[in-house]
């Protein structure tokens, strides 16, 4: 069975690792040299292509990609971390179809930043979903899904990584049915689900008047390696990578205002309860009762 993957992220490149250890042949990969959109963006290429046939692109739908997947006559081509829309000339090429990925709980949650959004929600499960791609975004028949608990103690890193833990071991048993014939696809939900939307700058922004517990959530979804949350102080953007909440009693204090400083560490009065700043930048310098 030729296999062709089709991807640009870290996550890609850690499931092509494990399918390489599990003795899984790819006779193709396509990947793109640089993203604007993917801060997680790998080029898989550049670390495959002495290994595997290889391709870059630009647009998945141009004349020579197509071509060029065309001339392979994959069986399956599976897409992990691509963000542009495929259009149906190429997900009818390969034999068995596209296998598309989506770590939340189809057809809940379609849409962007699915690994962001349920951290900033506060949500407690997510799922890692496989299916077979068709026309409409991040629809068509579930081969595999996997509900996954969200700790409340997780960062936007361990939740990437648990994963891609349990994605590369889906597709990997994924490609073991396909070979036997004992390939499943779960019913369909009647219901379309909901949409997220893309993440902007000011989703991204802590008002100090929100309760501890969402800036807490905020920071640990935007973390590395994604872009950061972020206060505006004297005009300037500072980053926020590690708070810590500290329990307030008290409720006639404004959100804002540096109420304690400890061992070096600003607390932050809040909506409910304060913040601790543990990790941010760029530094400044601040003083008991001064406010952000």
């Amino acid at each position: 069975m030729k296999i062709i993957i089709l991807g640009s992220i870290v996550f890609t490149k850690n499931i092509i690792d494990y399918l390489i250890k599990k003795k899984i042949q790819i006779d193709g990969i396509i990947g793109k040299k640089q993203s604007k959109i993917n801060s997680d963006h790998f080029d898989i290429v550049k670390k495959y292509r002495n290994k595997i046939d290889s391709f870059y692109t630009k647009d998945i739908n141009d004349k020579k990609t197509f071509l060029w997947l065309q001339n392979k006559k994959p069986d399956l081509i599976i897409c992990l971390g691509w963000s542009n829309i495929i259009h149906y000339k190429i997900l009818k090429i390969p034999k068995f179809g596209i296998i598309g990925y989506h770590p939340t709980d189809l057809p809940n949650n379609k849409g962007r930043h699915p690994i962001i959004w349920p951290i900033i929600l506060g949500l407690k499960k997510t799922a890692s979903t496989f299916f077979l791609m068709n026309k409409k975004v991040d629809d068509g028949k579930i081969i595999s899904k996997k509900i996954i608990n969200i700790n409340k103690n997780y960062t936007v890193k361990d939740l990437y990584k648990k994963l891609n833990k349990i994605a590369s071991y889906q597709i990997y048993k994924i490609l073991i049915n396909f070979k036997e014939g004992k390939v499943y696809f779960k019913k369909r939900h009647k219901f379309k689900g909901n949409f997220w939307r893309k993440r902007n700058f000011e989703d991204g922004k802590i008002d100090w008047r929100m309760d501890a517990e969402n800036i807490l959530n905020l920071v640990r979804a935007l973390g590395k390696p994604y872009v950061g949350s972020h206060f505006i102080s004297k005009n300037k953007v500072i980053k926020v990578w590690k708070v810590k909440i500290v329990n307030s009693k008290k409720t006639n204090l404004e959100p804002g205002k540096i109420i304690k400083i400890k061992n070096s560490y600003p607390i932050i009065k809040c909506g409910k309860n304060s913040i601790m700043l543990l990790e941010y930048y760029p530094k400044l310098k601040l003083k008991l009762n001064s406010y952000l």
